[in-house]
This record gives structure tokens, C-alpha cells and sequence, in this order.
């Protein structure tokens, strides 16, 4: 969802600097692009993996307490909402996303695309995150489908590997890495926009 249907990582990041200065810490842009595509849990344990569970914990929810402050600056992806309608009459979709579930319904219910979805895995509904694959098989458990008989679209190298773990087509979108970085993580196929991607489905 975040950064393939949603231009969410610009909010995320100012979010999580906010969050950070309240509490008088701040990280050079690096380390925010680092963990581009990966849960606020896993960056926030890793990068305060100095201070306590409890300090960890106040600053993931404070957060969590400015990206809703600010989250009515969402705006889709340029395309993804056109696609998404058009997917919907060709194709069976699921929505596997590192964002929690309160974020998750916000999202889907601010741009109406909530009901396109016959499964969607939240943070509530996986234990490893990208690159494991374990997101992307519960997905296609719940479509009682075969990986391989899949397309998953990601626009983050962590994403990218996860759904080539899990045996899937694996289609990059640059909306967040390069396309030589998509390439080289192992994307079958990179796109620049959604309706190359439409392109794409409609020759296959």
C-alpha cells in the first residue's frame, strides 16, 4: 500500500522526525532511507536499540500520534486509483501491507478502494517482515492461490525480494527506488507508472 497505492513515505518520514526530536534525537536522511519499506517497529528497535522497551515504546507512539495529526496530506499514487478499478474487473486482489491495521483501514477508506480487496494482511496478521516472505504467502493463502500463479507490485527493495522469496512475479514500481536498484533486488519486471504496468497486463 505505501508507496504503491499510496504516496504515504514523505508523511511517514516527517512523522517519524517529529517523533524523534520531541524526544530530542535526530538521524541524518540516510537512515531514514534505509529503512524505506521496512515496519516503524523494526527501524525504532534498531536505530534506539540503546534506550528501553518502555522508551522505545512511548517514541513509536508518539509516531504514530503525528502521522495522524498530518495523515489528511495522503495523496494515491499518480494512476493507482484508475488501475485499482480496472484490476478489479480482470483480476482477483489482495492488499499485503507493513502497515498497521488502523492505518491500513484509514487509507483504503479515505481514497474508496476498501471493497476492490478479498484479502488484506496487516501488521495484525504477520510475525517477519520484508524482505521474509511470510506477508506475501499469507496473501495468497487467503486467495487459495499458488505464489507462482500471482503478480505482487512493490516499489521497495525489501518488497521486491519478499515477493521473489515467495515465488511470485515480482513487478517494481519507481515511485520510491531507481529502477537499476529494483533491477538489481531482482524485480521481473519495472515499471514508471501504472499504466505501463496496465500495458504490460493486457499483452500477457
Amino acid at each position: 500500500m505505501d508507496g504503491v497505492l499510496v504516496d504515504s513515505e514523505p508523511l511517514h518520514k516527517r512523522a517519524k522526525e517529529l517523533a524523534f526530536g520531541d524526544f530530542g534525537i535526530h538521524f541524518p536522511a540516510s537512515i531514514y532511507d534505509s529503512y524505506k519499506g521496512r515496519p516503524d517497529a523494526t527501524m525504532f528497535h534498531e536505530v534506539l536499540a540503546d534506550r528501553s522497551v518502555e522508551q522505545i515504546a512511548k517514541i513509536l507512539h508518539r509516531k504514530h500520534q503525528w502521522f495522524e495529526k498530518i495523515e489528511h496530506e495522503l495523496q494515491p499514487i499518480p494512476g493507482a486509483l484508475d488501475f485499482m478499478k480496472w484490476a478489479s474487473t480482470h483480476y482477483r486482489l489482495a492488499l499485503a501491507t507493513s502497515a498497521t491495521p488502523r492505518n491500513r483501514a484509514a487509507a483504503l477508506e479515505a481514497f474508496g478502494i476498501a471493497d476492490l480487496f478479498e484479502a488484506v494482511v496487516d501488521t495484525a496478521r504477520f510475525h517477519q517482515p520484508k524482505p521474509d516472505p511470510e506477508i506475501f504467502l499469507v496473501a495468497t493463502r487467503d486467495l487459495a492461490l499458488r505464489p507462482s500463479d500471482c503478480w505482487i507490485v512493490e516499489d521497495s527493495l525489501p518488497g521486491v525480494q519478499a515477493g521473489k522469496a515467495a515465488g511470485s512475479v515480482t513487478v517494481a514500481i519507481t515511485t520510491t527506488f531507481s529502477r537499476d536498484a529494483l533491477s538489481a533486488a531482482g524485480a521481473d519486471l519495472v515499471v514508471d507508472s501504472f499504466q505501463e504496468l496496465q500495458n504490460a497486463l493486457e499483452a500477457s
